[in-house]
């Protein structure tokens, strides 16, 4: 890659422009480019700034809508011969899916490189899916001419119905592409007693999942497709999913309940009131509630005598596979309204997935398919083979075929299509010799490797062809919409001969047709080929000349699209301009290929030799991605991938911006809050550690640096309790204050107060050194003065202070004058926020002071009060309230306190039932749900001692080696964790008798021994307050 210097007209890029199209776009529009025009995202339609473009459906129109520019495919000169993409005869047999619609556009961007995290929201409004409807005064357009579509045009359409705009409404969610024509070739008899077996399981089971699996090219798409054909004629199918016909890589699991719930929706009508009433009621709530709203209710709905079939093909080539799996635990006793068929080459039931064995499944194993089968397949096409000079295949040739197949019908079509292939100078003998003359039989993918290798030996014989394969495919894997030939090798840099002749030479390779009318469109690799061959080509096993890396066409297609969007042209706030399919596509996905084609670190860029991608303009690009980050994480919504694409991109291009290593920074932090797991605050531990080396101590703004650097620290040692780093943080906490003494205006401020604060808490229960529990408090006392009424962090600071004598009180040999002064805080907290958000913060704290109060000296009626406050506090945090969870789990263990007091075998269970949601509220990497796992465990224990049921003590055991899961070697609770299993465990054998449990008893006690007997006892958990 060569390093690329560009400039554009400074109103282009000034700030005034930049904000003048913020201010224009919709609070739920994510911009993924530095600075867009407003109608940059195709297929969008933005008419007023207030949208409701939020992925619901419907958008109100008022007053006047300009036209909307069409923007049709760029017009290309060069077109591949149409022999390249014309299926023969065997591909019409192939078992796979087809391929992508126009309509499945990815409706997210997220940041992978790396860090393996991926952000799931709706991204944009496919406008061609709309019907107009006119709702309460207020127009919804549908752009079914957008070339030509004006305000006249709006206004002259006719009411419809109450059903269309709940049809319109469906039609907006991601659409499964057409699979009409493009299914596989289910041969006769070829599946018959598996066909029977799947039928009969399904018939007479009671699990809620079943998982077909089986080895690559085994046949498991035309299985589905056939499945789903036969439930369908039966009334039974409620949707069929097929993954592996369009690309899923910008795809989350919220994104496929819906794709699932647009086909319930078209094929049972009946439902489509319910997945409406789910549009609206699921927005920004969990998986398990829009699989409950999307699937499970609309299916209810229909009254159906037999549980509805939904068929989900290729689930392990989708990369949420295993979360989407996992949340299907939710929908266990609903066997009788749905059933899901699962295909994929996993056996579910074997993988020791975290929480598998909670899931309601059995499993099918695929086998091959019989040697008739193949035998005949053979004979049919064979004979349509262009032989040459008379020749044709002996009866010895097909046995030998049909022995080398192994059963997989991918292995035999290949075949046919190589021998049909007129490439390269051998004739079809020559190339069925050299097949038939192979020793080892298929048996899996080893021989389709083979058979892939051998192919591309002959279809790119030299050095040069390999070299123009290995970019060419490369390009095309990491693809992620179709493009004309003309963009793509614009986009790539591959001239547009060289596409034609490699098109040509892979159609031998080709196992699906394009979509109909595209075809002479550049597809991504997972439209046009089959998985088995896009993992060879890139295996590590693969030979050099075939290798592919999707790092290095990342890098190659990020820089073309950074270069894309310096060259855009000037546009005017006010008037529209024309993108062509080029731009449209760099628009969307420049984030998705420069994120994963670039290796972050402060001393390294996008670019060889550290050079930036320079615009001379009022604003640097760097700057500028800065601002349009901030802009989108106060637009309102989720739009942390996208945030992280822009600074990710900055600091490559600028990386002695520190304003850019500072935003880059925070956002990892927020999502290392939401979403746990230490790994996303040490990435923002080392942005703000590169943001502290470029403001030193002169600067501004070195003492919030300071601080970012401390709260990084203070996050990690929540996770990992190393006190190294504990020190550190008191340390950069301690030089932060220092700069800012009073009566420094910012002082009070200022978070390190509390970060110190927070660092010498825990420090003390490290040494004992009372005077540093003390010195906490004084601190806070410091800030409350700084915050007279009525400032409006007043309340913030009481509890802050209450909270540090709650401590005082637990570590001062039961302080109970100090436990007092902070239940009277907590009243003064609480009294200032009637009706404030925080009230169910401060209900909470001051509820966790009294039971503390009552655990101290057994006063039942502050016991009882602060179970009135948790309820109060609880009302004020319905689902999906983020501290909901947090509640539910501080009363449960209130009502357990007084379960322990009383015996009263009923507020144990209702606390159980507490302990449930919290933890169905928690789903992983929820960083709480360690928490909720281990108190519903010890509940449960409690519970077992009372009924002696071993039911009970089999789910303490289950959550027990979850939470083991999610505490692995190296956590500070993972000595503790696994006495609690062995516990359970030893338990369960003095109880039944049954040794099965035996062998990891010893692999237990074997990992206990080797560590470290000083592991802290997280016994207390669940115990933590509510701040």
């Amino acid at each position: 890659m060569n390093p690329i210097s560009t400039s554009s007209p400074p109103s282009r890029w000034s700030p005034e422009y930049l904000d003048a199209l913020i201010a224009s776009s919709p609070p739920s529009l994510q911009l993924p480019i530095p600075p867009p025009p407003p109608r940059l995202i195709p297929n969008a339609i933005p008419l007023r700034p207030q949208w409701l473009g939020d992925g619901r459906g419907l958008m109100p129109i008022e007053k006047t809508v300009e036209k909307w520019p069409y923007n049709p495919q760029h017009p290309t000169a060069f077109s591949p011969p149409p022999q390249a993409f014309q299926a023969g005869p065997a591909w019409q047999s192939l078992p796979l899916p087809a391929p992508l619609s126009h309509n499945v556009t990815p409706s997210q961007a997220f940041f992978d490189g790396a860090h393996d995290f991926h952000w799931e929201g709706d991204f944009h409004v496919d406008a061609r899916q709309y019907n107009g409807a006119r709702v309460n005064n207020i127009t919804y357009y549908n752009a079914q001419n957008p070339q030509a579509a004006t305000v006249n045009d709006l206004q002259g359409q006719i009411q419809q119905p109450a059903g269309n705009i709940e049809r319109a409404r469906l039609d907006s969610l991601p659409k499964h592409p057409d699979m009409s024509g493009k299914k596989g070739e289910y041969l006769p008899n070829s599946r018959e007693l598996d066909v029977d077996k799947v039928c009969e399981a399904e018939s007479t089971s009671d699990k809620l999942a079943l998982c077909i699996h089986g080895p690559a090219g085994i046949g498991k798409t035309t299985l589905a497709g056939h499945l789903s054909d036969e439930f369908r004629s039966a009334g039974r199918l409620a949707a069929a999913i097929f993954l592996g016909a369009f690309s899923t890589e910008t795809m989350g699991p919220k994104t496929i309940v819906k794709m699932i719930a647009q086909e319930i929706g078209s094929n049972h009508p009946r439902a489509i009131p319910k997945i409406v009433e789910a549009m609206d009621k699921c927005h920004g709530t969990s998986l398990d509630h829009h699989l409950q709203k999307y699937i499970l209710e609309p299916l209810r709905s229909l009254s159906h005598p037999q549980p509805l079939i939904i068929i989900i093909d290729a689930m392990d080539e989708w990369r949420d596979h295993l979360t989407f799996v996992k949340s299907l635990t939710s929908l266990n006793p609903e066997g009788a309204v749905a059933k899901f068929i699962l295909t994929g080459r996993l056996n579910l039931c074997a993988s020791q997935l975290p929480g598998i064995d909670s899931l309601s499944i059995h499993t099918y194993a695929l086998g091959p398919i019989s040697k008739e089968v193949i035998k005949t397949y053979f004979e049919k096409y064979l004979g349509a083979v262009p032989w040459v000079d008379g020749r044709k295949t002996s009866p010895a040739d097909v046995e030998k075929l049909t022995e080398l197949s192994g059963g997989l019908p991918m292995w035999a079509a290949t075949v046919i299509a190589l021998l049909s292939h007129p490439f390269n100078e051998s004739p079809p003998h020559e190339i069925l010799s050299e097949i038939v003359g192979s020793r080892r039989q298929v048996g899996g993918s080893d021989g389709l490797g083979e058979l892939y290798g051998n192919a591309l030996r002959r279809l790119f014989p030299t050095s040069d062809a390999q070299k123009h394969f290995r970019r060419f495919m490369g390009a095309i894997i990491i693809l992620q919409e179709p493009l004309s030939l003309f963009d793509f090798s614009m986009l790539t840099g591959i001239p547009s001969h060289l596409i034609d002749k490699i098109l040509f030479a892979l159609s031998a390779l080709q196992t699906r047709s394009p979509p109909s009318g595209s075809e002479r469109m550049i597809h991504p690799a997972t439209i046009l080929f089959h998985l088995s061959f896009l993992e060879y080509v890139q295996a590590k096993t693969t030979e050099t000349s075939f290798a592919t890396s999707a790092f290095d066409s990342h890098a190659t297609v990020g820089l073309s699209c950074l270069h894309q969007l310096a060259s855009l042209p000037s546009p005017c706030p006010h008037h529209n301009f024309r993108l062509r399919a080029i731009q449209h596509y760099v628009v969307k996905y420049w984030p998705y290929h420069v994120s994963n084609g670039t290796l972050r670190s402060s001393n390294q860029t996008l670019m060889p030799g550290g050079v930036g991608l320079v615009v001379e303009a009022d604003d640097g690009l760097g700057k500028i991605l800065v601002k349009l980050a901030n802009r989108l994480g106060r637009s309102g919504g989720d739009h942390w991938g996208f945030q992280v694409a822009c600074l990710e991109v900055a600091v490559r291009i600028d990386d002695g911006n520190a304003e850019a290593w500072s935003e880059l920074g925070c956002c990892y932090r927020a999502r290392g809050k939401r979403m746990g797991g230490i790994q996303m605050h040490k990435e923002a531990l080392a942005a703000f550690r590169c943001a502290l080396q470029l403001q030193p101590e002169s600067h501004p703004n070195h003492a919030d640096s300071l601080d970012n650097v401390a709260i990084a620290l203070w996050s990690c040692y929540q996770l990992n309790g190393n006190q190294d780093t504990l020190n550190e943080m008191i340390l950069y906490a301690h030089k932060a204050l220092m700069l800012c003494p009073a009566p420094h205006p910012d002082r009070d401020n200022h978070l390190n107060t509390l970060a110190i604060a927070i660092a010498l808490t825990d420090l003390y229960i490290y040494n004992g050194d009372l005077q540093m529990l003390k010195g906490v408090i004084s601190l806070h006392r410091e800030a409350l003065q700084l915050r007279p009424t009525p400032h409006p962090e007043r309340s913030q600071t009481l509890n802050n202070l209450a909270l540090a004598l709650q401590n005082l009180h637990r570590h001062n040999g039961g302080d109970i004058d100090a436990l007092s002064e902070a239940i009277s805080l907590h009243h003064e907290a609480l009294a200032l926020c009637p009706t404030h958000p925080d009230r169910s913060t401060s209900l909470g704290n001051l509820a966790n002071a009294l039971d503390e109060l009552s655990r101290s000296n057994g006063d039942d009626e502050a016991l009882n009060k602060a179970i009135s406050l948790y309820h109060e506090a609880l009302a004020l945090r319905p689902e999906p309230h983020p501290g909901r969870s947090g509640t539910l789990t501080n009363l449960a263990n209130s009502l357990k306190a007084r379960y322990h007091r009383s015996g009263d075998i009923s507020t144990l269970n209702e606390c159980i039932s507490l302990y449930r949601e919290a933890l169905g509220l928690c789903p992983a990497p929820h960083p709480n749900r360690s928490q909720s796992l281990d108190t519903l465990a010890y509940a449960l224990l409690s519970q077992f001692e009372q009924n002696r049921e071993v039911e009970v003590l089999d789910e303490a055991i289950s959550l027990r080696r979850e939470l083991s899961i999610l505490r692995p070697s190296g956590h500070r609770y993972r000595a503790a964790d696994l006495q609690d299993i062995l516990y359970l465990l030893e338990m369960r054998l003095e109880v039944t008798g049954d040794d099965r449990d035996r062998g990891e008893i010893d692999d237990l006690e074997a990992e206990l021994a080797t560590l470290d007997d000083g592991c802290e006892d997280s016994n207390d958990a669940g115990s933590d307050s509510d701040s």
